[in-house]
């Protein structure tokens, strides 16, 4: 038996109370400090958007300060306060959580909670990052860009509340846990940069110098190019359904499923406006191209595996419109020049490069899915560890 069973068997037996939040602690809400205001040093201080990019499950030094007499009229978190950013763009980051351990008070700005309580605070914490958090504020999110949770409905969330001892078992098995995750992610993490540079080093050789005795041609002589079609927005759904099976593409790969498709065969999207010029994609069967994609197809017969590649290593962005709304002309792209070599370099390139491409971007397989599988395997176990029967 577990040394938390153990806990559980003697000071529990029977459950523990899931407790609403507002009634174990209170919510205050930081005061008014701006990114403007922050220092390099001073008073120690935490901006809400810095819980969102810098700070973990806890913290004992900041990278910000203020100044000392502004510093001073700010509302301050308290060694075992809980600091929460209340806003974002991204649901799942709304209340995102960091544990105060510093050896003394942090000034805490607006759009941020301070949670003052009589828990453990990295049982808080991890109990904040977890599951049944998350699918308990989901009811209270506000907002439409700007997504937003209040200090009433954050008072109204359960917690489950083991005794004191319990919490810091659970405390002390993740913190071994979060160290260990960390650091086989970082691992991992080095061998997917280096594996990038590796695929980015094979990419160049492979299919930018590659027959260099090959013929030059006009992409517009090797490829048919032409952009795809306008869809309104209300025609695409999420996810496929019966009256809506078919994938539907635009200039940053697939926009979701729709009712009819206008392309059948294998193809190559390259994105035409904006931010999303240049971005090259891979279509197959029955899909939907829309405006915001160029759709490329051979004119004769070409290993399109390695052309994928092939664009993607000629950087199609540089040859965008320089103006306020950037963009890709079908015509403009069918008078570059690109170098074609024999069909067996073309299938030979386009073996290596996708076995590449898979190791270092499939989210189904290769280092990307591993990456996913360890921090699914660290939640499963949080949360695990963070259930319990509840009295009554």
């Amino acid at each position: 038996m577990s040394r938390i069973d153990e806990l559980m068997d003697t000071l529990c037996p029977e459950g523990v109370p899931h407790e609403p939040m507002g009634e174990v602690g209170e919510f205050i809400r930081g005061s008014g400090l701006q990114k403007k205001d922050l220092r390099g040093e001073g008073t120690p201080a935490i901006h809400y958007g810095q819980v969102h990019t810098h700070y973990g499950i806890w913290s004992t030094e900041t990278i910000s300060f203020v100044d000392g007499d502004f510093g001073r009229r700010l509302r301050h978190a308290q060694p075992g306060d809980v600091i929460l950013a209340t806003t974002s763009e991204d649901d799942e980051a709304v209340g995102k959580a960091t544990a105060w351990l510093g050896e003394e008070s942090v000034a805490v700005s607006g759009d941020a909670f301070i949670y003052r309580h009589s828990l453990d605070p990295k049982y808080v914490s991890y109990f904040l990052h977890g599951r049944s958090f998350q699918d308990q504020k989901a009811r209270y999110i506000t907002g439409a860009k700007v997504r937003r949770i209040s200090g009433t409905s954050l008072a109204k969330i359960h917690i489950p509340v083991p005794p004191l001892e319990v919490q810091q078992e659970i405390v002390r098995i993740l913190d071994q846990f979060t160290q260990l995750e960390a650091e086989l992610e970082a691992e991992l993490e080095a061998e997917l940069e280096a594996r990038q540079k590796q695929y980015a080093h094979y990419r160049s050789s492979l299919v930018s110098n590659v027959g260099a005795k090959s013929n030059v041609e006009l992409l517009g002589d090797v490829f048919h190019m032409r952009a795809g079609v306008h869809i309104r927005a209300s025609e695409i759904s999420d996810v496929p359904t019966k009256e809506k099976p078919y994938p539907c593409f635009g200039g940053n790969g697939l926009r979701g499923y729709v009712s009819d498709y206008n392309y059948d065969e294998d193809i190559l999207l390259v994105g035409r406006q904006g931010a999303l010029c240049g971005n090259v994609h891979r279509a197959s069967g029955k899909v939907y191209a829309t405006e915001h994609a160029v759709v490329v197809m051979p004119r004769r017969t070409l290993d399109l595996r390695w052309a994928f590649h092939k664009l993607v290593e000629m950087d199609l962005n540089q040859y965008k419109t320089k103006s306020a709304q950037p963009g890709l002309a079908v015509n403009r792209l069918r008078t570059i020049p690109i170098n074609v070599p024999a069909l067996d370099k073309q299938a030979t390139s386009g073996t290596i490069l996708d076995k590449f491409d898979a190791l270092v971007n499939d989210l189904s397989s290769g280092l990307p899915a591993e990456i996913a599988a360890r921090r699914k395997q660290y939640e499963y176990y949080r949360d695990a560890l963070l259930s319990f029967r509840e009295i009554g």
